[in-house]
């Protein structure tokens, strides 16, 4: 029992060092999230404690919750104002980006459209990219009944077509979870976005593609994205409480 205390302990240590550091750098709502992983950690251990040290480990908790609540509120405050802004800088190289990481907080109850753009899902990775990103929103909390993408397309007739069989599948395969999706092209689209409708915004530099290509099939990294190597890329992410639609494509 000693033992499994202090695993936790020390793992809530760490989740919450974690957390001050993505305070201090400006990601309150990452930092939100590490903050309540951490204190739930705290919280399980409180129990399993000798009386003795129970109080030290509340005056833990009760510290961090304090901040916790200070950070939830001026989260809250800057989406309310529209002024809540957080950006991600990626490296060269760097691992545990994974879809899931950058866009499970923003899958939750009140989501039901997402918005796409991106001029580059078009070649077979590309598409893989998109696939995933669908499944996260498929297996989520979420009842997501539309999507829309709005993308590019090549000059060649044979990958146009190789694109537009490969998303219709795509289409077919997410009406069985009774999501829609909803397929545009422009030629003119230079933006990379999605949009949530429960107010947030995300805009990647390099869109839904920031993956390299591990060095084959059967390298860590190939099934499981958080071990991916990423390319280098900034994210921003945005909240307004009123979000705009600017969706708008030529050709279909």
């Amino acid at each position: 029992m000693a033992d499994k205390l202090a695993g936790m302990w020390s793992s809530a240590v760490s989740i919450l060092k974690r957390a001050v550091e993505l305070d201090t750098s400006g990601r309150y709502s990452d930092a939100s999230i590490c903050y309540q992983e951490g204190l739930q950690l705290l919280l399980d251990v409180l129990k399993g404690s000798p009386a003795d040290q129970k109080d030290g480990i509340r005056a833990k908790i009760g510290e961090y919750m304090n901040r916790a609540e200070v950070l939830k509120k001026k989260v809250e405050e800057e989406k309310a104002a529209g002024k809540y802004h957080e950006q991600i800088q990626i490296e060269n190289n760097s691992t545990g980006h994974s879809f899931e990481r950058l866009f499970g907080r923003f899958l939750d109850e009140s989501l039901t459209e997402v918005d796409i753009e991106d001029p580059y899902i078009r070649s077979t990775h590309q598409m893989y990219n998109l696939l995933r990103f669908c499944e996260l929103i498929v297996k989520s909390k979420s009842p997501v009944k539309k999507i829309r993408l709005l993308t590019g397309q090549d000059e060649s007739t044979d990958q146009r077509k190789h694109q537009e069989n490969k998303l219709s599948e795509l289409r077919t395969s997410l009406l069985s979870y009774q999501v829609t999706l909803d397929i545009q092209y422009s030629q003119t689209l230079h933006d990379r976005e999605i949009r949530f409708n429960n107010g947030w915004i995300v805009k990647i530099g390099r869109g839904l593609d920031i993956y390299k290509a591990t060095g084959g099939k059967f390298h860590i990294g190939f099934c499981d994205f958080d071990l991916r190597k990423c390319h280098e890329t900034t994210v921003d992410i945005f909240h307004s409480k009123n979000v705009n639609k600017k969706y708008s494509a030529t050709g279909s």
